[in-house]
Order: structure tokens, then C-alpha cells, then sequence
């Protein structure tokens, strides 16, 4: 479908009118690819109207942002936006969410924040995270009817993440995968390791560059446990540099050398892919260059 229509409030008119011998019921289950469940949904609460052959869906009802909007934050820098979807570009040392009650200076706080300045009664809803210190994009759905369809593309893992890391070392073979499992190290709270019985978790890399002893590699996830990257990469003795819990050197940056390049999904009502670049942070730009000056 090209397009989704016109929003009112809270109602969005859809494109195209319902032709005159199709029942509404069958019509927005073959043409729209809706669900069963999602149909019923938006029957239930009598969020389907009919107006002549125009057809209405209250998709956008107003609702709390349930989180406490942080005005002395930054404002996000926005990746992109519409009705159903925000993504944010994530800086470095900022949690996507507050890890505990009443904790500030989380994204989620400023998000809440733009979404008040913009006018925009829309519960905080991020579809994947980042680490802390990990920079990128962070995919938000706007209402539940997004939420569903996204968290559906991501158990699908049909939600693509392309990350830049720059390692420690250069690794023997110039691309591969790692496909070992992670779980809570015990040892360190708050960490994870690999572990014969942890959770399925695949990590595909490639080496983009080289330098005198690190390498800037390009990552794709399979799969969205706790650490992934950062656990896998010192898995196979090439922690991230900044890293210093999983083993990375900290002379050149102080945080891990990760940072979320790009975002692809496909949009939750329209079906049209989408594909999203974030730029480097200024220190990620700062110690490629560094790594890039040749020695003397």
C-alpha cells in the first residue's frame, strides 16, 4: 500500500474507499493483510466506521505516556517519524529506559518530553534496545496497533541492525559467524557470558578495515540478547575497544566502540520498507581517524 491515509484526531481515513459489493469485514482482511485478532481488536471497542464507502479506524486514541517527561534533557535527534512509528538516534551514555523507578536521564524521559512538546498524547513504547553506552537508532511504535505489528517483525526477526565496532586485534577470517549462547554470568552481576545454557544468540560479522592492531568491523544481529555484541566479539578474543568489562582496552575511547549504523524494517501499516543511517558520534568519527593516521 503506498501511503496510509488521512488522520483526524484519532481517526484515520484510509486511502481508497470501500468498493460497493465487498463486505467491510472481509475487505480490510484481504486488501489491508489484516489479522483476524487485529480485526477484532478494532471491533470491539467500535473502532471501525463506515461513512458512505469512506472508512474510518481509531487507531490513535489518546493515552498517557506512563513515563515523566525530562525537560532538561536534550532533545532526541529524530531519525524518522509519521503516525505510527519515532525513531530516535540513542546517544552514548544514555539508557533507553530508566532501570528503576523514579531514575532520570533515561531516552524514554526524552521522548516523553518531545512527544509533550509536540502535542502528542503516545505512550512510550521502544520496540529494541541499546546498551547505555551503545549509540544508534532506537525504533518507538506510536500506538498499540504499531507495537503489535513491530514485535511481531522482531520475534520474526525480520527487524534488521547493522552495527559499526571498532575491536581489539584483527581477526583471522575476514567474515563469519558466531553462534554461541548467552546467559547471566554469575560471577558478575549484571553481566552476561557465553554459557552451554544460556539463550540462542547469533552474531554475523564482517571486517571492514584494518589497522595496526584493531579493526573497525561491520555486525548484523540474528538474534537480541542482553550484551550480544560485546559478549561475542571478546568470545572469540576481540573485545570492542572501550570495553572494559568484557576485556577491551580503554586508552583510546572511554566507552565501547559500538555504535548502531543502520535500521531497517518494514512500516507496520503500509508494509514499505524502510532504511535508516545514523551518523557517527563525534568520538566513534574521532578514533577512526586516530586508528586511520599512519605511523611514524
Amino acid at each position: 500500500m503506498k501511503g496510509y491515509g488521512r488522520r483526524t484526531g484519532e481517526w484515520l481515513e484510509l486511502p481508497f474507499p470501500l468498493p460497493p459489493d465487498r463486505e467491510l469485514g472481509a475487505w480490510l482482511l484481504a486488501e489491508l493483510q489484516f489479522k483476524p485478532q487485529e480485526l477484532q481488536r478494532l471491533a470491539a471497542p467500535d473502532a471501525i466506521r463506515l461513512k458512505g464507502s469512506r472508512v474510518f479506524l481509531r487507531l490513535f486514541p489518546e493515552e498517557e505516556t506512563q513515563v515523566e517527561p525530562e525537560w532538561d534533557l536534550p532533545e532526541p535527534a529524530i531519525l524518522f517519524e509519521d503516525d505510527f512509528c519515532l525513531v530516535v538516534n540513542k546517544p552514548a551514555g544514555m539508557p533507553v529506559h530508566p532501570a528503576e523507578a523514579g531514575a532520570k536521564g533515561s531516552l524514554a524521559g526524552a521522548v516523553a518530553s518531545y512527544y509533550a512538546s509536540a502535542g502528542q498524547a503516545v505512550r512510550i513504547r521502544h520496540i529494541h534496545r541499546l546498551d547505555t553506552d551503545t549509540t544508534g537508532p532506537v525504533l518507538y511504535a506510536k500506538n498499540a496497533f504499531a507495537q503489535r505489528r513491530l514485535d511481531e517483525e522482531m520475534r520474526a526477526k525480520a527487524v534488521e541492525r547493522i552495527y559499526l565496532a571498532v575491536v581489539q586485534g584483527v581477526p583471522r577470517r575476514k567474515a563469519g559467524m558466531i553462534d554461541a549462547p548467552i546467559g547471566r554470568d554469575r560471577h558478575h552481576s549484571g553481566f552476561r557470558r557465553v554459557s552451554p545454557t544460556g539463550e540462542k544468540a547469533v552474531t554475523h560479522y564482517e571486517v571492514i578495515e584494518t589497522y595496526r592492531d584493531a579493526s573497525l568491523v561491520r555486525l548484523r544481529l540474528e538474534t537480541g540478547r542482553t550484551h550480544q555484541i560485546r559478549v561475542h566479539l571478546s568470545y572469540i578474543g576481540h573485545p570492542l575497544l572501550g570495553d572494559k568489562p568484557y576485556g577491551g582496552r580503554t586508552a583510546a575511547i572511554n566507552r565501547q566502540a559500538l555504535h548502531g549504523s543502520e535500521l531497517v524494517f518494514r512500516h507496520p501499516f503500509t508494509g514499505e520498507l524502510i532504511r535508516l543511517s545514523a551518523p557517527l558520534p563525534g568520538e566513534f568519527a574521532a578514533l577512526l581517524e586516530e586508528m586511520r593516521r599512519p605511523s611514524v
